[in-house]
């Protein structure tokens, strides 16, 4: 049996495996799910610590795999130079973003639709207009409370999988990893902060919990945006 249709206990393997064997799981995961779906394997970049580890560890098992970033226009200065850089280096990362004018401040009124609005909406169109069938992220299971229950492969969507390679790494392995092979970060992470989002809904914080920092003041306070959550294919 393969890695895709493995059953392992996550947590052990949270706790178990060294760094050098978790990263060579993450390869064989992207290759084994490479080799399945081929060019409609795509990475989620959202330019993160996470997803720019996921990006080189994709681009060793296959320089040609393709990718997308999902930006707002809530995104810090920083993050836009960032992004902007990144594309530079990789035009094969196409950007998606919603311009679809919204109510002032619905982030903090209602940040669910704000969102689903300004993120859920462009990675949906990714999927669609890219062809997708295998979607890779740098989500991990040990970020927080909301993302304990998370698989390394699911598929929420008939006919769309989702393929998390580093699910079962710690923050340190991701920071051990970017140091040890020099991948460039998003300098916002020099001043403190754990986890990026828009600016508005983007704290540092002293918590334990990674995310702890994400929609504080909100109902959805160290929650998700809803890519992880809510359904992508396009009805």
């Amino acid at each position: 049996m393969g890695l895709l249709e493995n059953r392992d206990d996550l947590k052990a393997l949270v706790e178990n495996l060294n760094f050098k064997e978790k990263v060579e799981r993450s390869l064989a995961i992207i290759k084994e799910a490479y080799k399945k779906y081929g060019d409609t394997l795509v990475i989620a970049n959202s330019l993160g610590k996470d997803s720019v580890a996921v990006w080189d560890l994709a681009k060793k098992v296959n320089p040609e795999i393709k990718g997308f970033i999902v930006t707002t226009r809530f995104k810090p200065t920083e993050t836009i130079k960032f992004m902007h850089k990144v594309v530079r280096r990789y035009p094969e990362l196409k950007v998606y973003k919603n311009d679809k004018s919204i109510a002032e401040k619905l982030y903090e009124t209602k940040p669910d639709l704000c969102c689903d609005i300004l993120k859920v909406e462009p990675v949906k169109r990714a999927i669609e207009e890219l062809g997708v069938k295998c979607w890779v992220t740098g989500l991990r299971c040990t970020e927080g409370r909301t993302r304990t229950d998370f698989k390394e492969v699911e598929e929420r969507d008939k006919g769309l999988v989702k393929l998390n390679p580093i699910l079962i790494w710690k923050e340190r392995e991701v920071w051990q990893y970017l140091a040890l092979y020099g991948v460039k970060v998003n300098p916002l992470y020099a001043e403190g902060y754990r986890s990026l989002g828009c600016a508005p809904c983007t704290k540092i914080t002293n918590d334990d919990n990674e995310r702890a920092g994400r929609w504080i003041g909100t109902s959805k306070c160290g929650g998700e945006c809803g890519i992880h959550t809510r359904p992508l294919k396009q009805r």
